[in-house]
């Protein structure tokens, strides 16, 4: 503990490296809290070894405190901003464009299963279509096909 003591600054500036390097590699930079105490640690280790602050525990602790809270009020939008950039991307599939001859009639809003590739799938259209009609593949999801006509699909 003494050791500790002698170099808080040091030992502050590692921390908030280790805090950082956790947050960004291993937890993919999904919680912002350790990114936080991080940024604070490492900025409260400078200014003590710059001597801008006390050399002491309870600096050292209030100071992480403060900048800590500073950083989040700061930095919370736009990091959750940065995070929320993707947009959902239209899957694609091999089975876009499969046709196959419904078994059954089909109402939209209602579906069957249909057996394809060792998967039971549930297949869904916009339109009724009658059983023995060839349809085509126009939009796959998890576990789901829409269909449509042959005959209607542009």
């Amino acid at each position: 503990m003494d050791l500790l003591n002698q170099h808080l600054a040091e030992s502050l500036m590692v921390l908030g490296l280790a805090l950082l390097a956790v947050e960004v590699l291993i937890l993919g930079f999904a919680t912002f809290v350790l990114f936080f105490i991080g940024l604070a640690a490492l900025a409260t280790g400078l200014m003590m070894y710059l001597g801008l602050l006390g050399q002491d525990m309870f600096s050292a602790l209030a100071s992480l405190a403060v900048l800590s809270a500073l950083f989040a009020l700061l930095l919370w939008k736009p990091l959750k901003n940065m995070q929320a950039k993707g947009k959902p991307v239209q899957v694609q599939s091999d089975l876009i464009g499969h046709q196959f001859a419904v078994t059954e009639a089909l109402q939209p809003g209602k579906s069957f299963e249909y057996r394809y590739s060792g998967i039971a799938w549930q297949v869904h259209s916009q339109q009724h279509l009658t059983a023995g009609q060839t349809v085509q593949v126009v939009k796959v999801s998890v576990g789901r096909l829409d269909v449509a006509p042959v005959q209607d699909v542009s």
